[in-house]
């Protein structure tokens, strides 16, 4: 698969398709976006939210979650406020998410019979990652998004002027729910 990726990305080049997407660093809205991996919001995301190239910095993981303080997530949600601009953060997740049934227990498996020993797993967990917390998922997506609204609000680094709303948008309609 990814030697034709690039190879339709040597045509990609060459025909100078890229022009069309050709934008600055700095996101024109002033706007961040905090949203799931999930590939039914790959096109739908920006599309239901009226966004094109250049408009915002979207930052996508596994749940569209920050799930500690100092996790990658709110990491890029600081340099988009203090290095690219970004004035108001939208956290959406979205109905019908895996994230809902992710638990350690499940991936462990899955490790497993991958190859993965346990004690490799063993050794992650003596250097201090908690493996249950790191691969948890959530069970409610509305409180979910409520918790990390609430991380991003509170975290020490962001200003009191950035505005952040939380939102689950519908997988299939694009139809955006706010939640307060």
């Amino acid at each position: 698969m990814i030697d034709q990726i690039l190879d339709y990305n040597k045509s990609f080049v060459e025909r100078k398709d890229y022009e069309q997407y050709l934008a600055d660093k700095y996101p024109d809205k002033k706007l961040a976006v905090l949203s799931c991996m999930d590939t039914r919001l790959t096109e739908l995301l920006p599309a239901a939210l009226g966004l094109k190239n250049g408009d915002a910095k979207i930052i996508k993981n596994a749940g569209g979650l920050v799930i500690s303080a100092f996790d990658s997530a709110m990491r890029s949600l600081i340099v988009a406020i203090y290095e690219l601009g970004v004035e108001e953060i939208m956290v959406v997740a979205h109905s019908h998410c895996g994230a809902c049934h992710m638990s350690f227990d499940h991936f462990r498996d899955q490790m497993t019979a991958r190859g993965v020993t346990e004690e490799t797993l063993s050794t992650i967990e003596k250097c201090g990652i908690d493996l249950h917390h790191w691969l948890e998922g959530f069970k409610d997506t509305p409180t979910s998004v409520r918790s990390t609204v609430d991380t991003i609000k509170t975290h020490p680094l962001i200003p009191n002027d950035v505005v952040v709303r939380g939102f689950i948008i519908d997988s299939v309609t694009g139809l955006l729910e706010e939640i307060q």
